[in-house]
Order: C-alpha cells, then sequence, then structure tokens
C-alpha cells in the first residue's frame, strides 16, 4: 500500500532522472567549470555504480507514523535517487546565487535567494571522495509548503525526509530510509 504510494509520490515530485553514461566506480569529485560541486553529475555516476553492485536495500517508508520495511533490489537508482540529482545548484541562472564556505573538508553552500529551492547542501570529503552529503529544501506558495531533508552516505544509507502542508488537506510527513547491505 505505501509503496504505491511511495512511487507516486516520487514519480510527482521529480520526473525520472536521466543516465548518462559513466563511470562504475564511485564518482571522484572533479573541476567540470561548475561554480559549485556537480551535485547532478556525482549522483548520476553513482547510481551507476549501485546498480552495477547490484546490492540488497533494507527499505523502510514511513508516512505520517506508519512504518513498512522491505529488503529489496534497486532496479533503477536514478529513480530511486532522483531527489538527490534534482538538487543540482549548478544552472546558469544561479551562478551567483550561493553564498560559499569550505572548511576542515566541509563544503556549505547557501542560498541568498529566499525563492530558491535548494537551501543549503552540506558536503564532508575526504581526498575528493564525498563522506556523505546533505541537502535541504524549502518550496512554498499559497496552496503548499514542502520542506526536504535529504542525507546520502556512499555505501551505506540514503535518507529522504519531507514535511508537506497542503491548505485544505492537511499535513504529511515522509520519511524513506535505504540501508545499503554490505
Amino acid at each position: 500500500m505505501y509503496w504505491c504510494k511511495l512511487r507516486l509520490f516520487t514519480t510527482i515530485a521529480f520526473i525520472g532522472g536521466v543516465m548518462l553514461g559513466g563511470i562504475a566506480c564511485r564518482p571522484d569529485v572533479k573541476d567540470t567549470g561548475n561554480k559549485y560541486f556537480d551535485i547532478k553529475g556525482y549522483f548520476t555516476a553513482d547510481t551507476l555504480r549501485l546498480k552495477k553492485l547490484n546490492k540488497l536495500v533494507t527499505k523502510t517508508v514511513t508516512h505520517n507514523g506508519v512504518t513498512e520495511t522491505k529488503k529489496v533490489k534497486i532496479a533503477n537508482w536514478g529513480q530511486e535517487l532522483d531527489m538527490f540529482i534534482g538538487a543540482d545548484i549548478n544552472k546558469p541562472a544561479w551562478k551567483n546565487s550561493y553564498t560559499v564556505f569550505n572548511s576542515d573538508n566541509v563544503l556549505l553552500y547557501k542560498a541568498k535567494d529566499e525563492d530558491l529551492k535548494v537551501r543549503e547542501v552540506m558536503i564532508k570529503l575526504d581526498k575528493q571522495k564525498v563522506k556523505w552529503m546533505l541537502i535541504f529544501t524549502r518550496t512554498q506558495n499559497i496552496l503548499y509548503k514542502t520542506t526536504e531533508r535529504l542525507s546520502y552516505f556512499p555505501d551505506s544509507l540514503y535518507l529522504i525526509q519531507k514535511d508537506q502542508h497542503i491548505k485544505l488537506m492537511g499535513n504529511n510527513h515522509y520519511i524513506i530510509q535505504g540501508v545499503i547491505e554490505r
């Protein structure tokens, strides 16, 4: 029951990720000429790597306090991580839209404009490899407000926490957690 809602939820949230040909191993952080970290490129490459590894995932979905857990093989990692891919901040129009902080191998991007969906991105690097990434988003208008916290730990965990308030319909709280088996 919740798996159908989850599929509808992810389909509506972001219409499918486009998979590009790429790298089979975990992607290094590369200088692509972009002003900011290439989130879309990183996740596009990592989805290919995860597909090749073909590991079991213990996936837990919680919707408004009702939880269901299953062990699954993820057939389409691009679709599974499309919310992360969609958090790309390297659009030409946003060239100077984020304040950048860099210390102790942690990159931090903070949105300057209140209207930007991606509010904050934190990336922990170790020897040019991503150790973890946190992405905070917010979308709001007169009908609804949505906030998301996306957490990614390569080879171990991804976590999507989403809160929605829709006028006349109420609140929804989603948690999607995928633990990648070793």
